[in-house]
């Protein structure tokens, strides 16, 4: 009888796979978010006022 020694450590298991892709997905979105958050999106310049006339407001008693 013969004794067989497994000599291939680098295989990973369905879970191992599993987890390395989760980790994965979640720095990538992770890495997303910082991008976005890292743009300066300019404020608008203009102001913007509506002038309302009196007529339109009615009070309640």
């Amino acid at each position: 009888m013969q004794f067989t020694k497994k000599t291939s450590s680098g295989k990973l298991t369905a879970i191992g796979k599993f987890l390395i892709k989760i980790i994965l997905v979640f720095f990538v979105i992770f890495l997303g978010i910082i991008l976005v958050s890292k743009i300066d999106f300019p404020a608008p310049n203009k102001k913007i006022e509506k002038i309302i006339p009196n007529e339109n407001f009615k009070t309640i008693k």
